[in-house]
């Protein structure tokens, strides 16, 4: 199974695809590593995050998106902005889209630890958090 981590912060949906083969935990090359609204969007910036995210998608076989959640209001509320770019994902009709909440991921992360490092990930180091959603996603399968 081949599922695309999201994190949203700020402008940005930064991604990364995690496949599980055979017992086998892969990280595939990706062209992307995020995605970038400008800063005064326009409905046809939203449309195009949203045509590119489902081509990369498509492009890739991803059978799951998974979303890190963001709480609504307090000290870590997501923005206005998140919240749009989240909802423009969820709407991909082609797409299985779940939200994981933090409280989830840690009670995940406490039963399964990560089988290796992330930094022998050869990820960048602000996809760590994209790579765990997409794990723990893995995990609740």
């Amino acid at each position: 199974m081949r599922i695309l981590g999201v994190e949203l912060a700020g402008n940005d949906a930064i991604i990364c695809l995690l496949q599980l083969d055979r017992e086998q935990f892969l990280v595939p090359d990706c062209r992307v590593r995020k995605f970038t609204l400008p800063k005064k969007y326009t409905r046809e910036d939203l449309q195009s995050f949203q045509f590119t995210f489902t081509k990369l998608a498509e492009d890739y076989g991803v059978d799951k998106v998974a979303i890190k959640e963001r709480m609504p209001k307090g000290k870590f509320a997501g923005s206005a902005v998140g919240f749009k770019l989240e909802s423009a994902i969820q709407l991909i009709a082609e797409l299985d889209v779940i939200i994981i909440s933090p409280t989830e991921i840690k009670a995940a992360l406490s039963e399964n630890p990560f089988p290796v490092p992330f930094s022998s990930t050869g990820l960048k180091v602000f996809q760590e958090t994209a790579f765990t959603v997409a794990y723990v996603a893995q995990i609740l399968k």
